[in-house]
Parts: C-alpha cells; sequence; structure tokens
C-alpha cells in the first residue's frame, strides 16, 4: 500500500468518522427528543392519574346495572344478624387421622384473627391452621377450620378465648377427625341471608310511598310486587359478577396500594441451586394488591359490556365459562347453539383477569377488553404493572347465577332474602342490582 493509499484511507476514515459523528448527533438529538416527549407523556399521565378520584372509581355502587333497581334506599348490617354467611363444603369425613375439623360459628371477629386463636389454643403452628376462604367481620358466619394436632392430643382446656372484644363471640357447633388439612377455595358456595330495613321503594308513583309510611295498601302492593318481579327477573337470569367493595379496602386503598408497588421495580427472582426442584422462586407476595388491581379492571370491563348489552349475550371470539366449574372455551362466532346455551345459563361470558397470556380471547371481545383499558392511564398503569410482575392472565364469568333465591317480607319496609352464591362472587353484587344506596 503506497502512502498515497495510506492518505486516502485516512481521509476516508475520517469522513467515515464524520459521518458517524454527524449520524450520531442527529441520534442523539432525536433520542433526547424522544426521551422528552415520553418524559411529557408519563408526566401527563401522572398529572391525569392525580386528578382521578379512587375512592369514586372503586365505589362498586356507582357500577352500571341492566336495570333500574327497584329499590331506592335501604338499610343493610344494622345487626350482626341482619348479614348472615354459612360455608357450604359438603364432605365425608374419615374419622381419623391427625387433623381435628371444627364447625364455627362467629361474629364481629375476621377469620385470620380467629385462625391465630385457634393455634394459640391448640399450640401449634400458625400454618397448621387451614380455612377455606374469609368471612365478612361484620356479619354471623359459619365455617370450617382445621387444625393439625399431632398424636390427636387435644389441649387440656376447651376452647374459649377471653382476648375477644365485647361484641365478638365464637362458639363450636360440630367437630370431626380427618386425614386431611382444609384447604384455601375448599367449599363450593356459600349461602347468604340478609335483612334490608328501612326500605325506600323507587318504583312509587306518589312520593308519598318512598318510606312506606303515608302509603295506601294499593301503592305499597304495587312497589313490593316491583321489587318481587325483578328479584324472580334475577333469579332467572343472574346479575353483572361484580367484584364486591371490600375487594378494593376502605376508600379504595388496595388499588393506591398496588399504584406504589408497581411503582417500585419487580425483585429479581432469586437463582435457584442446581438440584432444587423448583422450577423458579417464588413471586414477590402482594396478593391484596395483586387482586385489588386486577379486581378493578375487571369491573370496569364488565361495566362496559352492561353499558351495550353484552354481558349476558356474548361477542364475537367471546372465551365461555361452563357453569359450576373452571372450564372455558373460545368461540370466534355466534350460533344458535351458542345462543341457546347461553340464554339457558349453561354457559357464561368471560372477561380478562390482567395478566400475561392474554390470548384466548379475539375479535370483538378482545377489542373491547383493550380499548377499556388503554382509554383509562388508571388502568393502564395497573395492568402494566401486572403484566411486568409475570402475573398470568385468567378469565372470570361476567354472570352471576343466583342459586335458591327466595324472599320474605317481616313488614312493609323490611325484607329478607336467602340465596346461594358460589364461591368467590360477592353477596353485595346481588344487593346492588337490587337497591341503588346501600346504608350499612
Amino acid at each position: 500500500m503506497t502512502s498515497q493509499d495510506n492518505q486516502n484511507e485516512i481521509t476516508t476514515s475520517q469522513d467515515s468518522l464524520d459521518s458517524q459523528a454527524a449520524t450520531l448527533d442527529r441520534t442523539t438529538v432525536a433520542q433526547n427528543t424522544n426521551e422528552r416527549t415520553a418524559s411529557e407523556k408519563t408526566a401527563s399521565e401522572q398529572i391525569d392519574l392525580a386528578h382521578i378520584n379512587i375512592a369514586t372509581i372503586t365505589d362498586t355502587a356507582n357500577l352500571p346495572q341492566p336495570s333500574l333497581q327497584p329499590i331506592q334506599q335501604a338499610t343493610y348490617k344494622a345487626n350482626a344478624t341482619d348479614f348472615i354467611v354459612n360455608e357450604l363444603l359438603p364432605l365425608d369425613f374419615t374419622g381419623e387421622g391427625e387433623h381435628l375439623w371444627l364447625h364455627i360459628e362467629k361474629s364481629g371477629m375476621n377469620t385470620a384473627y380467629l385462625a391465630k386463636l385457634l393455634s394459640e389454643w391448640a399450640d401449634i403452628p400458625l400454618r397448621d391452621v387451614g380455612y377455606s376462604g374469609l368471612k365478612d367481620r361484620h356479619a354471623l358466619t359459619t365455617q370450617w377450620f382445621s387444625l393439625r394436632i399431632p398424636k390427636k392430643q387435644l389441649p387440656p382446656t376447651e376452647f374459649a378465648p377471653v382476648d375477644i372484644g365485647e361484641n365478638e363471640t365464637v362458639t363450636i357447633l360440630a367437630q370431626h377427625w380427618h386425614n386431611k388439612k382444609l384447604n384455601r377455595g375448599t367449599h363450593r358456595a356459600n349461602q347468604f341471608v340478609i335483612t334490608l330495613r328501612d326500605i325506600q321503594f323507587a318504583s312509587a308513583s306518589d312520593e308519598n310511598v318512598d318510606d312506606g309510611s303515608n302509603a295506601s295498601p294499593e301503592q305499597l302492593l304495587s312497589a313490593k310486587e316491583a321489587v318481587e318481579q325483578h328479584l324472580t327477573r334475577i333469579g332467572r337470569n343472574g346479575v353483572p359478577n361484580y367484584f364486591g367493595p371490600q375487594r378494593f379496602g376502605r376508600q379504595g386503598n388496595n388499588v393506591r396500594e398496588a399504584l406504589s408497588l408497581f411503582a417500585r421495580p419487580p425483585r429479581e427472582p432469586r437463582p435457584q441451586p442446581k438440584k432444587s426442584k423448583r422450577k423458579r422462586a417464588p413471586r414477590e407476595q402482594n396478593t391484596m394488591e395483586l387482586s385489588a388491581a386486577r379486581s378493578l379492571i375487571f369491573n370496569e370491563i364488565l361495566a362496559a359490556r352492561v353499558r351495550n348489552g353484552s354481558w349476558n349475550t356474548g361477542l364475537a371470539g367471546e372465551v365461555f365459562n361452563l357453569d359450576g366449574s373452571g372450564s372455558i372455551f373460545t368461540s370466534e362466532t355466534l350460533d344458535d347453539t351458542l345462543h341457546a346455551r347461553i340464554d339457558s345459563g349453561d354457559i357464561h361470558p368471560t372477561a380478562v383477569l390482567w395478566g400475561t397470556g392474554n390470548d384466548k380471547v379475539t375479535g370483538s371481545a378482545a377489542d373491547l377488553e383493550t380499548e377499556v383499558v388503554q382509554h383509562s392511564p388508571l388502568l393502564m398503569q395497573l395492568a402494566t404493572g401486572l403484566e411486568q410482575r409475570d402475573i398470568k392472565a385468567q378469565r372470570r364469568a361476567l354472570r352471576l347465577p343466583i342459586e335458591a333465591l327466595s324472599w320474605e317480607w317481616s313488614d312493609d319496609q323490611t325484607l329478607v332474602l336467602n340465596f346461594t352464591l358460589t364461591t368467590g362472587s360477592f353477596a353485595t353484587s346481588v344487593l346492588a342490582s337490587l337497591v341503588q344506596e346501600l346504608v350499612s
């Protein structure tokens, strides 16, 4: 190579470097511009979120209903006995084994605290106390607990906790030995007996009928008939399967906690030893916050489906749930057979419990879910946080069937409802379909 060639190569190289530098300058400018745009967009979204009233958006009383509720206002939970929940857990006990199953009636006390009292009484670790589901503290409830007691060595004294409040009660109704622990989600359903008091009717043609104090017998009869017609209809068709207010905490605090959680980077999974049988490290435990985030997204999708009338009819690309089971199947089109199965209650349309892998739903159903989330900066932030934590998408039925619904008027302003709901559903969804404003 000659010196001229060397000079040409150097010149060419310098030209190339100058060109690259110019390109890098343009790239840097573009990146800075993009970063500013992204930053401005993020700031804008944060401003939008700052102006969102989370307490309002998580207030399930604001969610739409398929038809106007016939009761304008009613009081519930005036007394513990106004809200009764009985856990339905059909099981044949073996009569042997080291797990003592207790059927307990309680009021004024939450399930987790009672489990702690039982562990202290039996002198066993809290992990050896099993229960199927959480029951409302402000109610009279019956549910099962299991206690792993090695060698069946019962405590010397009966279970009679003294560290409870004046309005807290605990009574053991029955006990059996069994060879298995009671695990979460084991019970099939819950039976509810709910008393609504001080009813004000929404359908009254005369303002005096609202509280029933000055209404004529004919006016009261008409208003009560409207309520009974509504109950007959929802007993046949079900109600929107909204998550209840308890899922979101007081004033929506569980959603606020979810936003705080998602503002932090996800924890890196800890490396597992080569001989470990675990496929991966367990996810960080923020169950309450993650559930609240998924529930809010689901409720907003269901609300959109109630507004467009497809919550109990289905859309193209729908994922259907087989009634009474966790089985699902997809359908790109709706034919007469599917419509007949939907009408009969054999199958129910579903919506996503948000997470990764939401690939079963297609068509109009998928478009609606995406649109609802993308339309809201709040829902977008929750959805992104769930995906970043690798929460897997699931499906939940949009329609909640009501089993064995019956009712009785104690007087003109007091209605007692009796019905059964499958595990994971909320009695407040039934009440919200009936009463415009619940007062507790």
